[in-house]
């Protein structure tokens, strides 16, 4: 359910839970209609943050707009995209790990953009992730550290991660992102069922803010894997 992005924001708007408004292809194709902010167009099926960057952001102002970037891109992206709202805020990344008492949400994650211009789209692409010589790799960096302040957003984001886990029947481990606008509303971009598990990665990071080592990491995800038919 969570490989393809476009069945896993169905399910979360079924449930209440928010989630960006988007568009396919056949929804742009059906009639024309102005279009109000950015989109960004992602594909349904590729992870990693393949063939997502920048220039992924469009300021459109109508549908046939944002239909012809799509068509023109989707090969790129594997076949299938879909245009979301760009939700121009804060990023976040919630891990959730196997417990006996049932998911542990694992302490919160911003990445954050640091030294970005006022005209650059703040997005965690390909570049992000993957090229450790780029602008965008420099500079967004994830921090665990927020003020007291913000502990009602931080525990808002934690009730949505395990109502997610929970919906999507989630095993072992995740990863829920989200991001949040200006008005501290929380938007679920997606659910990783499996986060990357490198030990200089994110999820590794998150468990070691938690004060677990990686052997427990490890072996909380095969005993959950192990108890259940």
């Amino acid at each position: 359910m969570t490989s393809s992005k476009i069945l896993t924001k169905k399910i979360l708007a079924g449930a209440g839970i928010p989630t960006a408004p988007y568009y396919s292809p056949g929804d742009l194709k059906a009639k024309s209609f102005p279009l109000k902010g950015p989109y960004i167009i992602k594909s349904v099926w590729e992870h990693a943050s393949v063939g997502l960057e920048e220039n992924s952001v469009l300021s459109v102002k109508g549908s046939g707009q944002l239909l012809a970037e799509m068509e023109k891109r989707r090969d790129q992206l594997g076949g299938d995209c879909f245009a979301e709202q760009f939700i121009d805020g804060r990023e976040f990344n919630l891990s959730l790990l196997a417990s006996r008492e049932g998911p542990e949400v694992l302490p919160p994650a911003e990445m954050r953009f640091i030294d970005y211009p006022p005209e650059k789209w703040k997005v965690v692409g390909y570049k992000a992730k993957w090229d450790d010589g780029s602008f965008e790799s420099l500079h967004t960096q994830r921090s665990f550290e927020f003020p007291k302040s913000e502990r009602p957003l931080l525990q808002n984001l934690m009730d949505m991660a395990r109502r997610c886990w929970h919906l999507f029947g989630l095993r072992g481990y995740a990863r829920v992102d989200f991001r949040v606008d200006e008005r501290n509303q929380p938007w679920v971009l997606e659910i990783n069922a499996n986060p990357c598990l490198s030990p200089d990665a994110g999820f590794v990071a998150a468990a070691s803010q938690a004060g677990l080592s990686y052997k427990q990491v490890v072996e909380r995800i095969v005993q959950d894997t192990g108890t259940k038919g």
